[in-house]
């Protein structure tokens, strides 16, 4: 159980009305329970902080109102144990979760936890979703970072507006997300490039080396061979997303037909041979849109009928 000083702390923070405290002693006590092997009371907790979409603890944060055209605030609501991952993926974003949970210990130690990930891998295998999970369990805002807002046309304005970014990201704890950073990181060595992207990447890469621990910043990209060679070495830990294999799309598929709540016309190791090479996202999408044509079909819906359909639409769209 809880000391009781944190109780009292707790109480007397959410009648001042003060949610920044609020949230804080709630991780307290999350941290607490955690360390007496009270884990489901931690992670119920944990849910809590994060989900309760009207509290003050996730309205939007109204500091962000001014980069709101340069940053798009994100409750982050997936967590890290309902994305499929490849074993070794899972444990490196478990063991940045936990540093980012016992940082205090870590820093009593003069070590800080690693807050720099890259993301790399084929469209709709789960970067961002990682990059959401990993804000939805250390329970810190999720910036996303617009780049129609950031890129100008205007001589020095895209570098200006970067570090207008980086000076709102520093001052908080959270999970700064930098979707297809191959857009603003791109190698610096190509000829064809301007010097104002040069300048733009130089000030990216600076600004990254800045970010104080308590910030994360996760950068995704489909296309690592077109990074900055000097954007690699900015991140301490590199992390590839490959497409499902057979095994792991059966056992997606598995997953999608029980939160669904039915069956999805042929058994999962089927449904997997046939959508063989669709990523995470496309199997999803297959599965929503078997199981919506079969609702808008009742009550004479043939279930093994709509699936034909839609298999045959995929081998018709996968073949362009």
């Amino acid at each position: 159980m809880a000391r009781s000083d944190l109780v009292i702390d707790l109480v007397e923070a959410h009648r001042r009305g003060d949610s920044s405290r609020f949230r804080v002693l709630v991780e307290a006590i999350i941290a607490e329970e955690r360390s007496n092997q009270h884990h489901l009371v931690a992670d119920r907790l944990s849910e809590l902080i994060t989900t309760w979409g009207s509290s003050d603890l996730l309205t939007r944060d109204d500091a962000a109102r001014p980069v709101a055209d340069l940053v798009h605030e994100i409750v982050p609501r997936r967590r890290l144990s309902t994305l499929q991952l490849a074993p070794g993926v899972f444990a490196a974003a478990s063991e940045i979760i936990e540093e980012h949970h016992r940082a205090e210990l870590l820093r009593s130690h003069g070590i800080e936890p690693r807050s720099r990930v890259l993301l790399e891998g084929d469209p709709g295998n789960g970067k961002t979703s990682l990059a959401e999970a990993i804000a939805a369990e250390t329970m810190v805002p999720f910036y996303s970072v617009r780049y129609e807002g950031i890129v100008s046309s205007f001589l020095g304005e895209t570098a200006s507006r970067l570090d207008h970014v980086f000076e709102f990201a520093r001052t908080r704890r959270c999970v700064l997300f930098f979707d297809e950073f191959d857009t603003i990181a791109k190698e610096r060595a190509d000829t064809h490039e301007t010097g104002e992207i040069k300048r733009v990447v130089s000030t990216l890469l600076l600004q990254i080396d800045r970010l104080p621990s308590h910030v994360i910043v996760v950068c995704a990209t489909n296309h690592g061979e077109l990074l900055d060679r000097a954007a690699w070495r900015r991140f301490q830990v590199r992390l590839t997303l490959a497409p499902p294999s057979r095994e792991q799309a059966t056992q997606f598929l598995e997953t999608l037909r029980a939160r669904m709540g039915g069956e999805l016309g042929l058994a999962p190791r089927t449904l997997a041979d046939k959508l063989a090479g669709a990523s995470y996202a496309e199997l999803e999408q297959f599965a929503q849109d078997v199981r919506r044509r079969y609702v808008l079909s009742l009550p004479d819906a043939n279930l093994h009928e709509i699936t034909q359909s839609r298999l045959a639409q995929w081998r018709t769209q996968a073949h362009r």
